[in-house]
């Protein structure tokens, strides 16, 4: 395709997008005032699959055994590009990392490729992942078929920050549960044994290993239940954890020890313990350095403004880092306007329905949109790609 003929199709797809402006914004305005939790996202899920289907994408929902993930096609060119939807919100604080937002992006892309996509030479592939926020959609749909055939993927996030990449952590997902016994806290307490003390020295043994943690190692957790009256030894307590590292390697080695922190509580308390692990491990992410530098230039090219020196700024963890390890991926942040707020706060959330996010939804759907574009028109760029499709084990 050449120079003449590329801009033309982005001409195009931005008509198309800009065309579908109200309907995209709301849809992410819709998805943001009824948040779900991961893999119960059944209304998101349907909104988005809906919207495909009406822009000529022959959807199947329901894929990978995962009720609420989706796969929509256009399109049957050789070289595949898989966009990604996340939908799922946070337990409480609703949409305060804006998935509303990445959800209607991947949907604009989309329709603003499905009328290029066989001149391109290419079949477009929206996927549904739910349940980013600590249930692994993605993993569990690669290891299921789920992106059988992609030869590049690529999704986009709202942030604080305009980056061509999220600086991202390696993280296993697990719950704890201690078991003792139950007494009376006055009269017997000798014949209980205190499942709540089994955490509490778990977690000042952390807090001391932390002295010798790298700087990428981490370790958050929360107590979700630690008795159910003062005067009851309590005989049980659950906490959610989450343990980061730089890369999975580093993880490896570094888990391990916050696990000894963990044993500990129920070797000084007497209590049993039970590890549950919660979701597959998140990968660190493995940019794509071209597909990485052909956004940056779509996005400036709109507008978009790229920070010098935020990158430091964050450190966060996606299942699409397990995506970037088996297909050549980005995975850029849209900056909303949000500080002071950053991610995971209310005020976030409420950021993620502003006019600033508006304008983020139709320009991250035209920069991904030109990206792929340019993904199917260069030919050195088309022909790495092509070279290998992802196939699971």
């Amino acid at each position: 395709m050449s120079h003449v003929e590329t801009a033309a199709a982005k001409q195009q797809a931005r008509m198309t997008i800009t065309g579908a402006g109200d309907r995209l914004i709301a849809l992410s305005r819709t998805i943001h005032g009824h948040p779900e939790i991961g893999f119960e996202e059944e209304r998101a899920s349907t909104w988005c699959a809906e919207a495909l289907t009406d822009g000529g994408y022959t959807v199947e929902r329901g894929i990978c055994g995962l009720p609420t993930a989706f796969a929509a096609s256009a399109g049957t060119g050789p070289l595949t590009v898989a966009i990604c939807a996340e939908y799922d919100a946070l337990p409480g604080i609703g949409h305060a990392c804006g998935h509303n937002v990445i959800a209607s992006c991947a949907v604009g892309a989309a329709l603003g490729l499905a009328p290029l996509a066989d001149d391109l030479g290419i079949t477009v592939r929206v996927l549904g992942t739910p349940a980013e926020e600590g249930g692994g959609g993605k993993v569990l749909m690669m290891q299921r078929g789920g992106f059988d055939g992609v030869n590049a993927a690529l999704m986009v996030h709202p942030a604080p920050s305009e980056l061509d990449r999220m600086p991202c952590l390696a993280v296993s997902h697990f719950d704890l549960r201690y078991t003792g016994k139950e007494a009376h806290a006055s009269a017997f307490p000798e014949r209980g044994v205190n499942a709540a003390d089994a955490i509490t020295v778990a977690q000042v043994a952390i807090g001391l290993l932390r002295q010798h943690s790298g700087p990428d190692d981490q370790v958050h957790g929360i107590v979700t239940y630690g008795g159910a009256a003062p005067n009851i030894v309590p005989a049980l307590a659950v906490a959610k954890f989450y343990v980061r590292a730089e890369t999975l390697e580093a993880l490896s080695v570094w888990e391990p020890r916050v696990m000894r922190c963990f044993e500990a509580g129920a070797l000084a308390t007497g209590a049993l313990l039970e590890v549950v692990p919660q979701a597959p491990r998140y990968s660190e992410f493995l940019t794509d350095e071209p597909m990485a530098a052909i956004y940056r230039s779509n996005a400036e090219a709109i507008g978009r403004v790229f920070e010098a020196g935020a990158q430091a700024a964050m450190r966060a963890s996606t299942d699409m880092g397990n995506v970037s390890l088996a297909i050549p991926s980005i995975h850029p942040l849209l900056a909303i306007d949000s500080l002071p707020a950053v991610n995971h706060q209310a005020e976030f959330a409420a950021a993620a329905a502003s006019p600033a996010a508006d304008r983020a939804v139709l320009d991250g759907a035209v920069a991904m949109a030109w990206t792929t574009i340019d993904l199917a028109s260069d030919e050195v760029v088309r022909r790495r790609l092509s070279a290998t499709a992802y196939r699971h084990a």
